[in-house]
């Protein structure tokens, strides 16, 4: 595996380089999908000192630069990912809230055609599919 240069992303996308920046990016980068409040534990391993509106204010910051993705199912707290390269769709499981990506469907991005784009220039699908994870399914299976 690669690993990313988060100074040279930071300084891609006009943001100063500074510790908490590149801790949150090396965390979300390490545990895709992980909540804010995972987000906050895992950069505090690394800088304990770090507030927790320091890390929102990242987040939102990197989210805004395209650093990140920021995407919330249904009933979940908004979760952050660093792949932001494609448009790919997520599942999500109904009972413990487990999220795994899911590949484009079908095409280019934005990988499906609206039948009706009321004038807009789509350039994004969003596509969540819900469902039971095969651990929670197991666990299912035995009650």
């Amino acid at each position: 595996m690669v690993t990313p240069d988060f100074e040279t992303q930071l300084r891609s996308a006009s943001l100063r380089v500074t510790r908490p920046r590149l801790a949150v990016l090396a965390a979300v980068h390490e545990h895709p999908h992980a909540d804010t409040d995972t987000v906050i534990s895992l950069v505090r391993t690394h800088q304990p000192t770090v507030s927790h509106q320091a890390v929102y204010d990242v987040l939102r910051a990197l989210s805004d630069a395209g650093l990140l993705r920021r995407i919330q199912p249904a009933g979940s707290p908004a979760r952050y990912e660093a792949r932001v390269d494609d448009n790919h769709h997520h599942v999500v499981c109904r009972s413990c809230g487990a999220i795994s990506d899911v590949p484009c469907s079908v095409g280019h991005a934005p990988c499906l055609t609206a039948s009706v784009d009321h004038g807009f220039v789509i350039d994004e699908a969003e596509v969540v599919y819900w469902g039971t994870c095969p651990e929670c399914a197991k666990k299912t299976s035995f009650q």
